[in-house]
């Protein structure tokens, strides 16, 4: 073939942040790929709403006519939602084309699927926007990391969570106030379901389990919260204590079975996620080998999401030659035996289990060490904890119990 000919599902931010990628980075493609990539065809939902960008590309609002191209090469997805896209990827690779998507939440519950139609049809697959945006966190594990065992696997993985985190603590604002500042600022939908309780988030987790684990958590056993409960009296003690609300899905092996959980915790200046802010994401990585390394950057957005998916288009036909290994890990050893509770003193003596008070922050909230905590608290307690990440260093003297 003289030329790659693309097809797009999808002309909304990514669509076009791809098609305009394309243009403007044509002469590097070139020298990559050894010939010219073409958008030929944009599929989208309404053509009243949009205009094609150049009289040669195709534009349909029937799949159809996509399939029927003579000469097509890959189909990039950038469409939203479980379906149509499954559908519409599965005939793709059934007619041998490569494909490229960006649809975390249909690849959270089909990329095994499709990874295995891709495989019998001998086209490649690829999914690098599906997690974390512009951060090339799939690539980095599939390509860069094949000696090393996985042990942990942690991540601020959704900007619009992380921007209102953010923004409570900077501007006093409480959750409601924020939120719409999200939205005035693009960084939210007018629904934000997905992104405040944590479901976003929780997709991206799945997509990364299948790749490392090769398999999924049981969605019941997975530990999802949001971040609505979150009260600016939590900033205001938190930041008093140098320590910063972050939403992060933490996934690891223990006793042979996936752990997933996505919630939110306080980070002390010790780790690495203490200085992820704003719309940023950020993903570390624990392995037998290397010990923890972190990845940092745009999670979404028009460009750096465009930057996924070419590069995923660089490497269709560069897989590697072995899936991701992973071992079995003591998981938050470090971290998760401190906690921050914000309760009445007297009440953190009925737990059931020896605690140690660490600090008291004020006169409702204390960092405590412990197992389990939200495990033994009191049915019907008031009690709000969240798991502390990072050692607290102890600024006052110690309280004896």
């Amino acid at each position: 073939m003289s030329k790659i000919n693309v097809a797009l599902l999808g002309y909304g931010t990514v669509g076009k942040g791809v098609y305009r990628t394309i243009e403007s980075h044509q002469n590097r493609l070139q020298r990559l790929l050894g010939k010219e990539v073409k958008v030929v065809a944009i599929l989208v939902r309404n053509l009243e709403k949009h205009v094609a960008p150049d009289e040669q590309v195709l534009l349909t609002a029937d799949f159809e006519d996509i399939l029927s191209l003579p000469d097509l090469h890959i189909v990039i997805d950038a469409i939203v939602g479980r379906e149509p896209g499954f559908t519409y990827l599965k005939k793709a690779i059934d007619k041998g084309c490569h494909v490229v998507t960006a649809n975390k939440e249909m690849f959270a519950f089909h990329g095994t699927e499709l990874q295995a139609l891709a495989l019998e049809k001998g086209v490649g697959l690829g999914y690098e926007a599906t997690v974390a945006g512009g951060i090339p966190i799939i690539q980095t594990i599939c390509q860069l990391l094949q000696v090393n065992h996985f042990l942990k696997i942690e991540g601020i993985l959704n900007g619009t969570s992380n921007f209102i985190l953010t923004n409570m603590r900077k501007l006093g604002s409480t959750f409601a106030e924020t939120l719409q500042l999200a939205k005035e600022n693009g960084y939210a939908e007018s629904d934000p379901t997905n992104d405040i309780e944590g479901y976003d988030a929780l997709y991206k987790g799945l997509v990364m389990s299948q790749l490392i684990y090769g398999d999924q958590p049981c969605i019941d056993s997975v530990k999802r919260k949001g971040i609505t409960h979150i009260q600016p009296q939590h900033m205001k003690v938190a930041e008093e204590a140098d320590l910063r609300f972050k939403h992060v899905v933490t996934l690891f092996k223990s006793n042979n079975e996936i752990q997933c959980k996505v919630e939110p915790v306080l980070v002390s200046e010790s780790h690495p996620f203490y200085q992820v802010e704003g719309v940023q994401n950020s993903v570390s990585i624990t392995t037998d080998l290397l010990g923890t390394l972190q990845l940092q950057g745009p999670g979404a957005g028009m460009f750096p999401t465009a930057s996924a998916v070419l590069e995923d288009i660089i490497q269709l036909e560069k897989e590697p030659k072995a899936s991701p290994a992973a071992k079995d890990s003591v998981a938050d050893q470090d971290s998760l035996l401190q906690w921050v509770i914000f309760s009445e003193y007297p009440k953190i003596e009925n737990f059931g289990q020896s605690i140690s008070v660490i600090e008291k922050l004020d006169d409702t909230a204390w960092i405590i060490e412990g197992e389990d905590i939200p495990s033994v608290v009191p049915q019907g307690s008031s009690a709000t904890i969240f798991p502390l990440k990072g050692r607290y260093e102890r600024k006052k003297l110690p309280l004896q119990v």
